[in-house]
C-alpha cells in the first residue's frame, strides 16, 4: 500500500468573468488529498492520513476518497472546520491561491502510531509541512517511516504566501532530504528553495509546458517532453504527477532502498512520459480531475 499523508481542503475556483466577481465553484483539493485520489483512480491500493472536518466539506472530502477507493483508517476528524483555498487562474492557466486556515482541522493532525508493514511508500507535502501545529507531527512521520525503511516521496509544493519565515522553512526542509528517497519539484520551487538538491536518490522536475526532467544520485539525467494539452487549468497537475510516478515506479518494483538506482535511461523515460501524460489529462479539466487507469492505457 502507498500512504499519501497531508492537508485536504476546498479549492474555490473562480468560474467566467462575471461582474464585479466571478463566481466561486467548490472543488474537492490540497496536494495530498488530490495525490491519493489519484493514485486511486490509477487503480493503485492506497491509504490517506490526514485529519478532516466533520462539516459539510469534510464529508464531501470523505466521500471523494470513497469513490476513488481511497482507504480511509488513519484518517482523524474534528469539529473544526475545513481549509478554503481561493484560487486565482491565470491567462495561461496557471494557478495561485489564497488561503482560510486559522484554525482549521487538517492543521490539528497528530502523530499516529506506526504504519502497516504493508504500506511500501509515503508521499508528504505542500500546506502540511507549514502549518503549525500539524507540520511537526507530519515531519515527525517522515522521518520515522524513512528510518523503518520506507520509500518517500516528498513534494513541497511551496505556498510561499504561508511562509512566515522563508530562511527558516529552506533550513527545515533541507534537514528533510536525507530521509527522502524521491524529490518532486516545479521549477518554480527549485527556484525558490535555492535549486536542486543531491541528497535524494532521485529528483524530478517539472517544467511546465517544457516536460519532466529525473536527475539522479548516480549522475543520470533524463528528460521527456509535455504531453500536448488544451489547458484548462494547471490545478492539481504536479499531485497527479506524484500519483503517475508513485503508480509507475510500484510497476517496476522500485519502491524500496536502492530501487530507483536500478533503473535506467529507458525505465525513467517510461516512468516520466506516463507521468507527463496524466498531468496533461488534468491539466485538460477544470479544477484538480485526475484521470483513471483507462485514460491512459496507450498512452
Amino acid at each position: 500500500m502507498i500512504v499519501v499523508a497531508g492537508e485536504s481542503l476546498i479549492d474555490l475556483v473562480p468560474q467566467g468573468d462575471g461582474e464585479p466577481l466571478p463566481a466561486l465553484l467548490p472543488r474537492l483539493g490540497g496536494g495530498p488529498y488530490n495525490t491519493a485520489v489519484a493514485l486511486g483512480r490509477l487503480g493503485a491500493r492506497v491509504g490517506f492520513c490526514s485529519r478532516i472536518s466533520t462539516d459539510g466539506f469534510g464529508e464531501a472530502l470523505m466521500a471523494g476518497l470513497s469513490a476513488a477507493g481511497v482507504e480511509t483508517s488513519l484518517v482523524q476528524r474534528g469539529p473544526e472546520p475545513t481549509t478554503l483555498a481561493v484560487a486565482a487562474i491565470g491567462a495561461d492557466g496557471s494557478a495561485g491561491y489564497g488561503f482560510y486556515a486559522e484554525g482549521s482541522a487538517d492543521r490539528l493532525f497528530e502523530l499516529p502510531p506506526a504504519l502497516p508493514d504493508s504500506v511500501r511508500a509515503l508521499a508528504l507535502g505542500t500546506c502540511s509541512l507549514v502549518l503549525e501545529p500539524g507540520a511537526s507531527a507530519y515531519e515527525a512521520l517522515l522521518r520515522r517511516e524513512a528510518g523503518r525503511g520506507v520509500f518517500t516521496l516528498l513534494d513541497p509544493n511551496i505556498r510561499a504566501g504561508l511562509i512566515p519565515d522563508a530562511d527558516a522553512y529552506r533550513a527545515r526542509y533541507a534537514s528533510w532530504l536525507p530521509h527522502v528517497s524521491l524529490l518532486k519539484l516545479s521549477e518554480e520551487d527549485a527556484e525558490w528553495l535555492g535549486g536542486t538538491p543531491e541528497g535524494p536518490a532521485a529528483v524530478v522536475l517539472t517544467r511546465g509546458a517544457a516536460g519532466l526532467t529525473v536527475r539522479t544520485r548516480d549522475g543520470l539525467e533524463v528528460s521527456v517532453p509535455a504531453a500536448p494539452v488544451s489547458v484548462a487549468d494547471t490545478i492539481g497537475a504536479g499531485d497527479t504527477v506524484n500519483a503517475a510516478l508513485l503508480h509507475a515506479l510500484a510497476a517496476r518494483d522500485a519502491l524500496s532502498p536502492g530501487g530507483l538506482g536500478a533503473l535506467g535511461a529507458p525505465d525513467w523515460a517510461e516512468v516520466l512520459r506516463f507521468a507527463a501524460h496524466a498531468a496533461a489529462l488534468t491539466c485538460s479539466r477544470t479544477g484538480a480531475e485526475p484521470p483513471y487507469a483507462a485514460e491512459l492505457n496507450g498512452g
